[in-house]
């Protein structure tokens, strides 16, 4: 298939905000895509060329791509860096200097999707001795053969910066609609919460049709998408609600999901990066505490201080995030703990359709705890006086609160629901609670913070609509030097306008892709005629906002934007601000 006809598309897709009319813009082209490049246009399309836990990076900075451009075009480099610097954007530069470039290629063959993998694939391949030459001459034989439309957007898949707004979800529904139907779309979204890997299913799609989905299924090294939980204010109501169930400790750390085989044992986060190499000392741990080796268990690594044994503040382990160099002097000055608390597969038996007694026995079974690998702390009950005795052993151990999760709940990969509940000590007080927001958008600095952002605009997540809607404009708690820098860390995913999946009824000065997750404390949640998040759901015409807002300084670069705090869970905590104001003192 020609690359043309993907950038058509892809065209189309950034003039518009609608997910809807995206869907159908995807749908017309997974339709006239032939099957032998179907998965190749889904990874195009998401700015990728492998699954993310494959961890393949293209491994060109934006000083190499100008390098490209400048002798693909004839242009100096300085002139094509000076571009870049005014449009904050490679792919629009590449669209304008190709157009006008001074240097004429004799012949040109038009592009084909193999084409543009092919490249790429082989860009983010290379290694070695003379790499990073063999990369340049790679990108530049597509760029000499490429139109300035598909300019653009070769540069930005190579940048890591596609801007199209499509999110994995809206392939899944492109998905079903092509290949199946609208009450299909569950079997396929399945498909990808079990493989973590749109291009697969696309390829099974394409090949064996919706029967075809039932061959994918867990797998040894190939993460899993997370099961989420809810929340409620009182344990009487968790309690209410499960019945008897599994008490566990809430650790504030970061959650790992650990594939243990024989001959490798390999860490994911969350959101399916391969993090092995932060953290040695749990991949050494993991080798004499299981017994099993194919297994897949998932807790959370906390930071312990070694001369005290108590936890330490999450940021000690955000600290080794993206770290290459120093690791093991990290590991040994603040080594973390894994506290597994589920295990999905066990000698290549999945263990996900299990109810939760059956995993917690599985992982009981196979794990010999040692220093740095031990079991989460669990207690199965239905009594609210011994679920408080031991919320509060769980607050004196250093935990943020308790997970509470139904004795016969299977794991649903990607799923949130009342089978899992958290309960976190905040939730009894006025929103001293801390939630997650996305930044989506930023207002100038006026007085001493003129040159810089004087507020960040806020969101939380609409998982129905698959959006970002605001509720609040944050210019607290950032100190002086984090404020300095806002401009140059939000400069990446800049965009010139609105991005579709962001609805917003204020106009920001600088508007971003929804990719930073920040924390956030705020006062109280009132209605508000200004902030989108919930619009609608409790008075017609308002949203709700977050009062007084302040950064607590955490940047949540363990969590995807679509993990942050819902507009669902914001409307959940509000009405249960109101509950507990009409309660009589």
């Amino acid at each position: 298939m020609q690359f043309a006809r993907a950038v058509e598309v892809y065209e189309q897709i950034e003039g518009t905000t609608k997910r809807l009319e995206m869907t159908g813009l995807l749908v017309g082209l997974l339709r006239d895509t032939p099957p032998e490049d179907l998965d190749k246009v889904v990874y195009l399309t998401q700015g990728r060329i492998h699954p993310d836990y494959l961890g393949v990076e293209l491994g060109l900075a934006e000083k190499m791509v100008i390098r490209v451009l400048a002798h693909a075009t004839g242009l100096d480099e300085g002139r094509v860096e000076k571009l870049w610097k005014e449009k904050g954007d490679l792919g629009l530069v590449a669209e304008q200097v190709i157009a006008s470039r001074r240097l004429k290629p004799l012949e040109s063959t038009p592009l084909t999707v193999a084409k543009v993998y092919a490249n790429l694939d082989s860009i983010a391949q290379e290694g070695g001795e003379g790499s990073q030459e063999r990369k340049i001459r790679l990108l530049s034989d597509l760029l000499s053969n490429a139109t300035p439309r598909e300019a653009k957007y070769i540069v930005r898949m190579v940048v890591g910066k596609m801007r199209l707004g499509v999110a994995d979800m809206t392939i899944v529904d492109a998905l079903a609609a092509t290949f199946a139907t609208k009450t299909d779309r569950d079997r396929v979204e399945r498909a990808y919460n079990v493989s973590s890997d749109l291009g697969e299913v696309a390829r099974v799609l394409a090949s064996k049709g919706l029967k075809g989905l039932e061959s994918v299924h867990l797998k040894l090294f190939r993460p899993i998408r997370a099961m989420l939980a809810e929340r409620l204010e009182t344990l009487d109501e968790i309690l209410s609600r499960l019945g008897k169930c599994a008490l566990e400790y809430k650790y504030d750390g970061l959650r790992v999901q650990a594939h243990i085989g024989t001959e490798k044992i390999e860490l994911f986060s969350r959101h399916l990066e391969n993090i092995t190499g932060q953290f040695p000392e749990i991949v050494e741990g993991l080798r004499s505490a299981v017994k099993d080796r194919a297994a897949i268990l998932e807790g959370e690594a906390v930071p312990v201080d070694p001369n005290t044994g108590e936890f330490l503040p999450f940021q000690e382990v955000s600290r080794r995030r993206g770290r290459k160099t120093d690791v093991d002097k990290m590991a040994m000055e603040f080594p973390v703990t894994l506290f597994a608390f589920d295990c999905l597969l066990r000698e290549n038996d999945d263990l996900t359709p299990r109810p939760y007694r059956e995993r917690r026995k599985a992982l009981d079974s196979i794990l010999r705890p040692n220093d740095r690998i031990r079991l989460a702390t669990v207690r199965i009950t239905d009594s609210v006086k011994e679920a408080e005795q031991f919320f509060d052993e769980a607050l004196q151990a250093g935990c943020e609160g308790l997970m509470a999760k139904a004795l016969e709940s299977t794991y649903d990969a990607g799923a949130r629901g009342f089978q899992w509940i958290k309960f976190k000590k905040e939730y009894s007080a006025a929103l001293s609670d801390t939630i997650d927001l996305v930044v989506v958008g930023a207002f100038a600095g006026r007085g001493k913070r003129a040159g810089t952002y004087g507020a960040l605009l806020m969101a939380a997540y609409d998982e129905q609509a698959d959006v970002f809607r605001t509720t609040c404009k944050l210019g607290t708690g950032f100190d002086d030097e984090t404020l300095r820098h806002l401009p140059d860390k939000f400069k990446g995913s800049q965009r010139e306008r609105r991005p579709p999946r962001v609805d917003s009824k204020l106009e920001a000065d600088a508007w971003f892709d929804p990719e930073a997750v920040l924390e956030v404390r705020g006062a109280e949640i009132t209605v508000s005629p200004v902030h989108t998040a919930a619009w609608d759901k409790v008075r017609p015409g308002a949203g709700l906002a977050i009062r007084f807002p302040r950064f607590t300084g955490r940047w949540r670069d363990d969590k995807k934007p679509e993990d942050a705090t819902s507009t669902k869970e914001l409307l959940e905590m509000y009405n249960l601000q109101i509950k507990r104001a009409r309660k009589p003192t």
